[in-house]
């Protein structure tokens, strides 16, 4: 993707988030050369909190892609001791027709929420034995805490304020139906570098191309511009 277009996507998702009522964090508006120059911002970076914009490394953003903030994330050696901060928060906007595509998580629970705008709709399969993706599999997911059973392949469609719980092994799929959609996600610790786990043989992030300075930076710009 090239910056620019990364820039034109940031500038239009951070006045979505605000017509809905939804301000992001400070950081969210720090300028690379303010992030840069900060000496208190660590566990931002370490947690890798911020901007996050993919094409999941196919270039077409519009047909395939999405766009995520992580506003909070826990640490995985709390999760594996089962207490402190085992928690995370991410605000997604999935544009009409825009397919996140089907993929699952070894360890991260996850409530997909949406928080306005048009239907969200969750295309979900189950998993075989070994926790592969099944196409003749179905399985029980949680919306808003009633279990609902689901069948391979079925489409579950949510209104603004309802939700849905993903446990590991829910193999799913999602898109805006009728316009774009605001999404809350709520999870356990989030780890975007190993526990996406994607039917498909496609990548997490995008390839980016410099043809303008960055508005702000994306998490994976952290490793190159911060350290």
């Amino acid at each position: 993707m090239k910056r620019s277009r990364i820039n034109d996507i940031m500038r239009a998702a951070d006045d979505l988030i605000r017509r809905h009522g939804f301000v992001l964090p400070p950081f969210a508006n720090w300028s690379p050369e303010e992030f840069k120059a900060r000496k208190d911002a660590g566990a931002i970076i370490e947690a890798r909190c911020g901007w996050d914009i993919t094409d999941y490394g196919q270039g077409r953003f519009d047909e395939m892609g999405l766009f995520l903030f992580t506003l909070r994330n826990g640490r995985l050696a709390d999760l594996k001791r089962g207490g402190g901060m085992c928690y995370a928060e991410k605000l997604l906007i999935s544009r009409q027709d825009q397919l996140s595509p089907m993929h699952t998580h070894v360890i991260k629970a996850e409530d997909i929420i949406n928080r306005g705008g048009a239907t969200l709709v969750v295309e979900l399969y189950g998993s075989d034995d070994q926790g592969n993706f099944a196409w003749d599999r179905g399985g029980v997911v949680r919306c808003d805490g009633i279990e609902r059973v689901y069948k391979p392949g079925e489409k579950l469609k949510f209104a603004p304020g309802e939700s849905v719980t993903l446990m590991p092994g829910d193999w799913h799929a999602f898109w805006g139906e009728g316009g774009d959609v605001l999404i809350g996600e709520v999870s356990t610790v989030n780890d975007d570098l190993t526990d996406n786990i994607f039917r498909e043989p496609i990548g997490r992030f995008a390839e980016i191309e410099e043809d303008e300075a960055p508005w702000h930076l994306l998490v994976s710009d952290y490793d190159r511009w911060l350290k």
